[in-house]
Order: C-alpha cells, then structure tokens, then sequence
C-alpha cells in the first residue's frame, strides 16, 4: 500500500510495522512527529502500543530499554541535543547489549532552525560503537526502521537511525509492507548482561570489542550503502543521507556522470572507499552536518601520498549549516541553478510570542523590576519564552540548555549577583531543572526561580506537560519554604499585584519560587477544560 508520510511519518509507520511494543520519547523539534504518529494511530491503539510522553530523554530512554531486558521492540525517539541528556545510559547499554530490538532515532539540525547547536550524532554512534543508519529518502526511511529492528536482534545491540531536519519535515509516497506481530515477553538467558558492576561490565565491553569486525562486515554488505559507477572519473562523489537525494537533484533521470558512493550505514564500508579512491582522481564528500566522513577517511586513506578529499574542510562546501541541490553543484564547479532563490518581495520575519501569550505579561513585569534594580540578571532556559531575550521586551541574559536557568543562577547567585532570577517552562522544569532547584535549597542560594507554567510543552506543539497540577507539591517536596513558594496569574490586570509579589522574592535572601501560571492560548478549550480540573493545587 502506498501513502504520503513525511519522512516523520513513514519511521513511525515502520516502527509500528515491525511490531513495537512501545515508544519512548520527550518533545522536540525535529523529532516530534514520529511519536505524535504513533499517539494518533489508531492500529498503536488496538495494538496498545505504549507511546506516552516521557519527563525527558534519558528517561525514554531507559525506559525502551526496560522493555528491550523483557524481550519486546521498542523505539526512542529524541532531538540531537535531547541525546546529550541521554547519553549515559546509550553508552551503558551499548556495553550491555539488549534483549528486545531497540531503535535510537535522533534528529539532528542543521542550520539550527529550532536548536542551540548543530551537531552531528554520528560522533555518539561511532563514540558507543553501534551501527549508524542514516536514510537519504522517506521511502529509504521506512525500509531502513523495518532493518534496524532485525540488524539489532541480530547484532544483540541497540542500532541508531540518524534523521535531519529536511528529511523529517518533507513528504513523499510510501510503499508500506506486511506489519510483524509484537514479540513475547522473553527475559534474558544471560542473568549477568545487564548487570554492569566491573566483573560484568568487562567481559560485556571486550564482547561488544570482539563484535565489531562483524558490525564492520555488515555495513560492507548492506544494501544501503551502493557503489553506482559513473564513465567521468575525474571526481568520485561520497554522499551520505539526504545529501545522495541532494546530489541527483543536479541532473535529470538520475543521470550522474561521475561514480558515486551512497552510504547509509556506518561503520564506513572500507573496501568501497577503497575502490571509489582507486577509480578517480579526487573525492567530493557531500554530508549533512560535521565533516564526519572526511575526516575518518584519512585514517582509511593513510597509505597514499595523494591529497585527493574535498568537502568541508577544505572549503569547497560551507563548514556550518545545511546542505542544498545549489551548494553540492557549487562544489562539483556548475554554475549555481539557485533552487531555494528567494524572491525580494518575501521579507523575513524574526519569531514572536503569540498575541495573548502569558509569558508577554510575565516580562513586562520583570522588566518594570529590572528598571528598579540595576544589577538584576535573568537567566533564561528552552521554550517559548527564550524569545524573551528578542526585542521587545529582551528580558532574558543566557540561554543555554535545557534545566540551565536554575544552575547558572545558582552560579550567579554564589558569585555575589543579587538578584539573580531564573525563568524556566513548567515542562522543562520537570525535564532537568527540579535537580537544581534542590541543589538551590540545600544551600538556601539568594535566589529567585520564576516557572512559567502555561501547562503544555508548547514550543514543540501543545503536548501534555509532566508538571500540570505537579508544581506546587513537587517544590514543596524539594524543601522550598511555604511562606517563599508563591502563585501569579500572569494578565494586564493583576500587574501591579504581580510586580509586589516577584519584588517581595527578589528581596529575600534565599531561595524562593513564583509560579506564573495561566494555560499557552494556542491549546484547545477541551484541553484548557481538562488542565483546570488538574490544577487544583494551592500554597
């Protein structure tokens, strides 16, 4: 059968068609979808396919894993910074192995469109020592998940797919094939493989050595990763992922003069590189993110006195941002065809806080503050409001990961900043900032944390926010004191009573938490309903 899917899309549908039992995964952009696809489906319903949203990525993760230990498929799906949070328990688990086929999807972004980095997840990959899959197409997307699952049962390894913005976000048809039965619960025959105390974990790290040659061959022979000869070898053309579609966007009926390699599973398949060197005068590298690729290159390459590589790092592709169809024809030196020419009349537009956005009134308040004292420092955190640091209001000072407000206004804070304030979204407070928090309490810092609770993981699309009708219990629990725990509704007509009660905190010397809390505008009223139902808590 054959349907349109975003690149997204068709992972998910895949996933479901290899017999999940369960997705693990926290909001974020470009990633999103995959579990939002999986939530929606009607067939993941009847097949009760778990697929709630995790509190952040390192709990998706062990959680897949728990489910890999009692023998069933499972995905986790996360951004490419998300698999920061996660990292170590996929560098645990590459030493343990698993049970269950367990899929690792990472989205990664280049350009930055929606991120604070661009990096590139092959580095985490190749750093665990697990097979890389990193589609080029939507319809590749779907074949290379059904292959995941059997390569990782197969190899006893969880497998990462590596996905990019472009081809998350695209859409095309899908040829979609006969869906497999979940599994039975089948524990471990080895009680001993997850257990990764120093006698353990030594003899699970010298397997997971003894398996590369075999990880090695398999990316020798899989059938994603094509040798395609071409009559003009003065240049051979390595393209990894999308940037193989990229490439044949440049000439018409897939008409490539020169031979190209197509990689989509990593490690690197050494023999063909070998052949694509011996058969042309110079390599074109063309892949979507860090020089990955050519910089491994030199160490397969090491034998031969010729400097044959071109690519990023020599300056024949941009070393930062994506590629395009233009920058690869630049590259091969034809004349730019300027596929994403934009034309004068469109304008670019920064992004904006939406009109009746409660964290517009949240900052008009803290700016009146900041007005009154000098000195004061915001340290900012991810979400909506990290367009607080844009005109107009440029209320915020740092951004920088998830959970980073709390800790850095801590840092802040024992380094004589008074007021230090940090503003963190009620989601990303249960994500990776309640640690700081209790960090802040043990040491009652002279500080301020302002949680902007609209009641939904907004900035990715409205999903249900672990925090709803949490706070106030969760900071209680944590050690802030009553009398400095204190609830604001963020509108224009409580702006004065709101501007006494931050001051009132601001002048403490400890620590305090205000909770702004008024539900994101762009919810449904039938999910607004729900959250005032949840929200019945009080100080």
């Amino acid at each position: 059968m054959k349907q349109l899917f975003l690149g997204n899309e068709a992972l998910a549908q895949a996933a479901i068609d290899s017999g999940i039992s369960g997705v693990y995964a926290y909001p974020g952009t470009p990633s999103t979808e995959i579990t939002e696809y999986i939530q929606k489906s009607k067939l993941a319903k009847e097949l009760n396919i778990h697929s709630k949203w995790s509190v952040n990525e390192k709990t998706a993760m062990e959680a897949a894993l728990g489910m890999s230990y009692a023998g069933k498929r499972s995905l986790t799906v996360m951004k490419h910074v998300g698999l920061n949070v996660a990292a170590d328990v996929f560098m645990n688990m590459s030493v343990s192995g698993i049970n269950g086929g367990l899929v690792v999807v990472v989205a990664d972004d280049p350009s930055m469109h929606s991120s604070q980095n661009e990096q590139d997840s092959r580095y985490y990959g190749r750093f665990a020592l697990i097979p890389i899959l990193e589609p080029s197409t939507q319809q590749e997307t779907y074949n290379i998940t059904r292959y995941a699952f059997e390569l990782s049962e197969k190899m006893g390894l969880p497998i990462m797919i590596r996905m990019v913005t472009r081809l998350s976000h695209s859409r095309a048809g899908i040829t979609t094939f006969e869906r497999e039965a979940q599994k039975e619960i089948s524990l471990p025959t080895d009680p001993h493989q997850f257990q990764l105390i120093p006698i353990h974990a030594r003899k699970r790290y010298q397997h997971l050595i003894d398996i590369q040659s075999e990880n090695r061959e398999s990316s020798e022979q899989s059938k994603f990763n094509k040798y395609i000869n071409g009559p003009n070898t003065t240049i051979g053309v390595i393209a990894a992922g999308i940037a193989y579609n990229y490439l044949m966007e440049n000439f018409e009926d897939d008409g490539c003069p020169y031979p190209i390699l197509k990689i989509s599973q990593y490690p690197m398949p050494k023999e063909k590189i070998k052949k694509l060197f011996n058969d042309c005068d110079k390599i074109l590298v063309l892949e979507d993110g860090y020089p990955f690729i050519e910089e491994i290159i030199a160490d397969f390459l090491k034998d031969t006195k010729k400097r044959k590589v071109i690519g990023r790092l020599t300056g024949h592709l941009n070393r930062v941002g994506e590629l395009n169809p233009d920058n690869i024809s630049e590259a091969l030196g034809f004349p730019s065809k300027q596929f994403e020419e934009i034309p004068e009349i469109v304008t670019g537009r920064p992004p904006e806080l939406c009109i009746g956005c409660a964290h517009r009134d949240l900052f008009d308040a803290i700016n009146v503050l900041g007005k009154e004292m000098s000195s004061q420092q915001v340290f900012g955190d991810i979400g909506c409001y990290a367009l607080g640091v844009l005109p107009p209001f440029q209320s915020i000072n740092t951004l920088i990961d998830m959970g980073a407000s709390i800790t850095m206004a801590k840092g802040a804070a024992d380094a004589g900043i008074h007021p230090s304030i940090a503003i963190i979204g009620d989601s990303t407070f249960t994500h990776s900032g309640m640690t700081g928090l209790l960090d802040a309490v043990i040491e009652n810092t002279p500080m301020t944390v302002i949680i902007s609770d609209n009641s939904a993981v907004a900035m990715t699309g409205a999903q249900d926010s672990s925090a709803s009708g949490r706070l106030v219990s969760i900071c209680k629990g944590i050690g802030v004191e009553k009398e400095h725990l204190k609830i604001i509704t963020p509108l224009h007509k409580n702006m004065e009573e709101n501007i006494d009660t931050i001051r009132q905190e601001l002048n403490y010397k400890g620590i305090s938490v205000v909770i702004a809390q008024r539900p994101c505008i762009q919810i449904p009223k039938e999910m607004k309903a729900r959250i005032r139902e949840i929200k019945k808590e009080t100080v």
